[in-house]
């Protein structure tokens, strides 16, 4: 395999904060691209987001460093005019730019796409991550991953259905949307290919929720079914959902055929439940639900955890133990996989997508705010007197300037 990474060569410049631009970046990093990172002075407010820390001083949190490795980091405080003359000259040089900054901001400071960027630099292509675009009723507004998954439907089908609507415990919204961002970007660089041209590659946290609401948002479009919150169940197969196991064990289970519901009946020493008429096919056990779960549940009881996933799995039912993060990342699988990377002492969540012949590239942890910044302005042809202007000028600094 090649260690150079499949879109080596490839130019970044990353503006943007928080966590879907970050993390679009840092995807096209780890397949080989070059990313520089542009922080203010002040640094990615999420450095600050902690405990944890990586450093003593709380300079760098965990939440910062799980998105934001492999990227050199240089300081601009973008308020300044001679800040603004060298990020041109970033973007002269760069074949993508991400910025998630509230729509306006970037026109504001001269670097619109449409105005000025896409007509001087014809090859560039632009990734804009906003939260609800820049235009329509909800344009130009800020998006927050949780505002999203309450506006766009999804907590209204997540929890138990006696309770509340309930946030997903991870920030899926701003994931999907830099999966969204990155998938965005490489089509535009293929298409580039053809037509020698970019393109904006425009993604949006309202777009990004809606498009992770099958099959509820298929259910509503094809009968005017509302979808509702079924806890950890599914809302159309049974049964597919967590089971209390012997101990303190949860197992989730999904027997979504008829075929492997009869092989879980077997495997949990109950295959009359398989031919009784009730629970033959997936629409009747849907309708005797109650009753399929009152037969099913006290068996599940009297078995462990961890020997019925085994068990199952080899039967060709689908089972696995409800694991924490510590199982998660502990797994064999997960070693197996290289799910987890280190570069000395950071540790971070391995590349997912696998390349037959293109491997990813090893891991840098993230860098302090601004510790490339000399080295980038060098590497853009300033020459020294330049880069101690710059300094003097406050274009790159002092440290402690609040970002905007």
């Amino acid at each position: 395999m090649s260690a150079a990474g499949a879109i080596q060569g490839v130019r970044v410049l990353d503006l943007s904060r928080v966590l879907a631009g970050p993390f679009c970046a840092q995807m096209l990093a780890d397949h080989g691209a070059e990313v520089i990172k542009v922080e203010f002075p002040s640094g990615d407010e999420t450095r600050r987001w902690g405990p944890p820390f990586v450093d003593e001083a709380a300079t760098m949190s965990a939440y910062y460093q799980g998105l934001n490795r492999s990227k050199a980091n240089m300081a601009l405080d973008l308020r300044v005019q001679r800040a603004r003359d060298v990020l041109h000259d970033l973007i002269a040089q760069a074949d993508v730019v991400v910025e998630n900054f509230k729509p306006g901001t970037m026109e504001r400071w001269g670097f619109g796409y449409e105005a000025r960027l896409s007509k001087e630099f014809p090859r560039l292509v632009y990734c804009r991550i906003t939260g609800y675009g820049a235009d329509g009723p909800l344009g130009g507004l800020p998006g927050y991953d949780a505002v999203l998954q309450a506006y766009g439907g999804l907590m209204s089908v997540n929890g138990e259905p006696d309770r509340e609507p309930l946030r997903v415990g991870v920030p899926i919204v701003d994931i999907t949307a830099a999966h969204q961002a990155f998938a965005g970007v490489l089509l535009a660089l293929l298409e580039r290919t053809h037509s020698g041209r970019g393109q904006l590659v425009d993604v949006t946290l309202f777009d990004a929720a809606l498009s992770i609401m099958h099959p509820h948002t298929a259910s509503y479009l094809q009968s005017g079914q509302v979808g509702r919150r079924t806890g950890a169940a599914h809302p159309t197969v049974a049964p597919y959902q967590v089971f209390r196991t012997a101990g303190q064990g949860r197992l989730f289970v999904a027997a979504a055929s008829d075929a492997q519901f009869a092989a879980l009946t077997d495997v949990l020493g109950i295959p009359r439940l398989a031919e009784d008429p009730r629970f033959r096919r997936n629409r009747d056990r849907m309708v005797h639900l109650p009753e399929l779960l009152a037969e099913l549940e006290p068996t599940f009881l009297t078995r462990k955890a961890e020997d019925l996933a085994p068990a199952l799995t080899a039967r060709g039912v689908p089972a696995g133990p409800v694991h924490d993060v510590e199982g998660a990342l502990s797994a064999p699988h997960t070693r197996h996989r290289s799910m987890v990377v280190q570069d000395g002492a950071y540790r971070g969540i391995g590349v997912p997508i696998k390349l037959s012949r293109s491997a990813p590239t090893p891991p840098r942890a993230p860098a302090a705010t601004g510790a490339d910044t000399d080295l980038v302005l060098a590497e853009l042809g300033y020459s020294a007197e330049e880069i101690t202007a710059l300094h003097r000028s406050g274009a790159l600094g002092p440290e402690d300037t609040p970002a905007d």
